[in-house]
């Protein structure tokens, strides 16, 4: 892929910025991030990319005109969709962001891609699945979309419309569908970077219902790396379920924060669980694992001491956030 340009939407958020900071490091692509910036895009998250490989697009995926003159402007090559409204709460609260963004948006993205001739990546979620009970084998990607809340329902749709894609128009597109991701820039109203600064600052952590909902912890940048694979070399119209076989319950997960942080137990408080909320999700990656050699390279017990080190060290880039003086940010900053 010499020469190739790839159009990152959402690529100021976590799993975004992630994501370009992951293709500047590993390939010679150039990139097209374009972003609303909405309240979980922060510039802060791209702060010394290399501006000769990076382009900034203010824009919003819905926006038809603005994704064709991105495309047509820098020569795109390729789109890899990371935009989305991501957080089941607020998708409980009002749905409509979720549908307006991750199913109108996807559709406006799939129609600029088959119009320009584009490769495209739908990074998607294993809660389209459904929760799992507990000893139940992880589920491959033949297992039936099965979706809990309005969050997960927009993420399946989005899937259903690519594939309908592939299908009808013969586009080149996969569906990559990750675990629960972690590491540094992670907006703080997820749960893990919500443990840690509560920790941090001897505030009681909240624990929906008894804390035994079971999550699959992967590492941001082994995420990112799978998604590269899966955008170069992924089949078309395959998709791609990406997981490191790393289960915890949330509570456990909270402990081990406390135990890192010096913190006592008597932290956890325990609170009305929320509406629908799935007990365990876990998915087979053996797809992305034998077809394009993916393995997670970053331990769990090494990596989440590191993720609660970069939060204890980056208070002045939660706060800001907090305030909302991260929204002031117009233009990347840079190391040049």
């Amino acid at each position: 892929m010499a020469g190739h340009t790839v159009l990152i939407t959402g690529g100021a958020g976590f799993i975004g910025s992630n994501l370009v900071r992951r293709v500047l490091a590993t390939t010679e692509h150039r990139i097209v991030i374009l972003d609303a910036l909405t309240y979980a895009g922060n510039l802060e998250n791209l702060e010394g990319v290399d501006r000769d490989r990076v382009l900034f697009v203010h824009g919003d995926i819905t926006d038809t005109a603005t994704v064709s003159q991105a495309i047509t402007t820098h020569n795109v090559d390729g789109i890899i969709n990371c935009a989305a409204e991501s957080h089941v709460d607020r998708s409980i609260s009002s749905a409509a962001p979720f549908v307006t963004t991750n199913v109108m948006g996807t559709l406006v993205l799939l129609e600029a891609a088959r119009a320009h001739g584009l490769r495209f990546l739908q990074m998607s979620t294993d809660e389209v699945y459904g929760d799992l009970e507990s000893g139940q084998a992880p589920v491959n990607e033949s297992a039936p979309i099965c979706t809990s809340s309005p969050y997960a329902a927009s993420k399946a749709s989005a899937d259903l419309m690519v594939q309908a894609f592939v299908r009808t128009h013969g586009l080149h597109a996969v569906i990559t569908r990750c675990t629960n991701n972690y590491g540094p820039f992670q907006f703080p109203e997820k749960f893990l970077p919500v443990m840690i600064l509560k920790a941090l600052s001897a505030q009681p952590l909240p624990i929906y219902g008894d804390g035994k909902q079971v999550r699959d912890w992967i590492h941001v940048d082994d995420h990112c790396a799978a998604v590269m694979l899966a955008y170069e070399h992924g089949r078309q119209g395959a998709v791609y379920n990406i997981g490191p076989d790393n289960e915890r319950c949330n509570i456990d997960v909270a402990m081990q924060i406390l135990t890192l942080l010096g913190k006592d137990a008597s932290l956890l408080q325990h609170v009305t669980d929320r509406p629908g909320h799935d007990r365990r999700y876990a998915v087979d990656a053996t797809r992305i694992r034998t077809e394009l050699g993916w393995k997670p390279m970053h331990n769990w017990e090494t990596s989440l001491r590191e993720t609660v080190d970069w939060y204890a060290e980056h208070r002045s880039w939660c706060e800001r956030i907090k305030s909302g003086a991260y929204r002031e940010v117009t233009s990347l900053t840079t190391s040049r």
